[in-house]
């Protein structure tokens, strides 16, 4: 996949991301904006976007699993 094909992957994931309206696919979407930004930073030599999605896909991850607790009634 072309370098810009991703980055722009990835910007529209941010839009729909930012765009959610129900708290149970804001997660997934986050998470799935953090993968195709850290594939795109790594593959454009970005740092500073590759440093920002590194540091925010475990808080994601971390958020998406207590939803989901939350969700079964285990919160």
């Amino acid at each position: 996949m072309p370098v810009d094909t991703l980055g722009w992957a990835a910007a529209a994931l941010m839009v729909a991301t930012f765009s959610c309206r129900e708290a149970r696919l804001l997660r997934p979407l986050a998470v799935a904006t953090n993968l195709a930004f850290i594939g795109y930073g790594l593959m454009a030599s970005l740092a500073p976007v590759l440093a920002l999605h590194l540091l925010l896909l475990p808080i994601n991850l971390w958020r998406w699993a207590e939803c989901r607790r939350l969700a079964r009634g285990h919160g």
